[in-house]
Parts: structure tokens; sequence; C-alpha cells
């Protein structure tokens, strides 16, 4: 069970506090059941309401700052999101996003930006659900980072080339 204060991954919805753990006086909704209150970080006037019990919750503890630094230094060691089926693409995205995954996110991410620059070279622009699903898996992990390693939003982005370009200067041990 998850406590009160503590942040957490709420499928798609990305980071939320935890702000309370109380039932619920809301009409059709049962009263005598627990319920999680989430706020999300990035919409301070959102709320979330999850059944403590739910059999279908997609929920888990952010990262350590500690996993964090080890997620952003194997980030080039991260695959691409193998989508056979254009017309499965969505669903691929879409489940990618909703798993709570920080790595399925990076693999959404490169899917996509790699996707992008293919289509940009045969002078084809980036579609509209490419957009939306690289926002959210952006928007998730920089959060999620942001949050485990006690930095800006906006830091992030440098933070992970920062890293990247470090690990591409170490030397190669033989």
């Amino acid at each position: 069970m998850f406590q009160k204060g503590e942040f957490v991954i709420y499928g798609s919805k990305g980071v939320c506090e935890i702000t309370d753990i109380s039932t619920i006086d809301i009409s059709g909704m049962n009263r005598e059941k627990l319920y999680y209150f989430l706020r999300p970080v990035n919409d301070r006037d959102g709320k979330i309401f999850i059944p403590v019990d739910s059999d279908k919750l997609r929920m888990r503890r952010i990262l350590t700052g500690e996993e964090a630094r080890k997620l952003v230094e194997s980030i080039p060691q991260i695959g691409y999101l193998g989508i056979e089926d254009e017309k499965q693409r969505e669903a691929c995205y879409r489940q990618a996003v909703n798993d709570c995954d920080c790595r399925q996110w990076v693999m959404v991410l490169k899917t996509l930006w790699k996707r992008n620059r293919e289509r940009t070279a045969r002078g084809k622009k980036e579609t509209a659900m490419d957009k939306k699903y690289f926002r959210i898996a952006q928007d998730n992990l920089y959060t999620e980072l942001a949050v485990s390693l006690k930095i800006g939003t906006d830091e992030v982005k440098e933070y992970i080339a920062g890293k990247i370009e470090a690990a591409q200067e170490e030397p190669v041990s033989v």
C-alpha cells in the first residue's frame, strides 16, 4: 500500500502525489471503500480517485535518485519499439505510455525521434498521433526524472544529453 505524501506514477497521467487515502463522499461512489486521492504534478488542479483495492491499479512508486541516474546512463542501450503493422502503431504507443515503465517511455521517444527524422528526410511531416505520444512519453519521463533527481523539468533534457555525451566519451577497455 502506498502512503500519503508519496509520489507515484499512475498510468498515462504520469507523476502524481498521493494527497490522501480515505473514503469518498461523492454520489454514485462506494462510501465504504478506501481511495487514493491523487494530484498530478503537471496539473495542480487535477484530482484523481483510485480505489485502493483495485486489481486494475497501474501505479508504482517513482524511481529513486540512483535508479533515475542508472536509467539515464542506460538510454543509449535501450532499443526501439518493434512496430510491424502500421495499423497497430497507435495501440503500441498507447500500451507503452500506459505501462508506467520509464524504459517503455524511452523506447517511445527513441522510436518516434527516429521515425520523424526518416519522415522529414522523405519530405513528410510529423503526424498528429506521433506528436501526441511523443509529448505524453516526454512529459511523463521528464517529470519523473525531475522529481527523482530533484531538478527542474527544464534541466532534465540537458541532464540526459550530458550523461549520454559523457558515456560516449569514456574510453572503451579491451
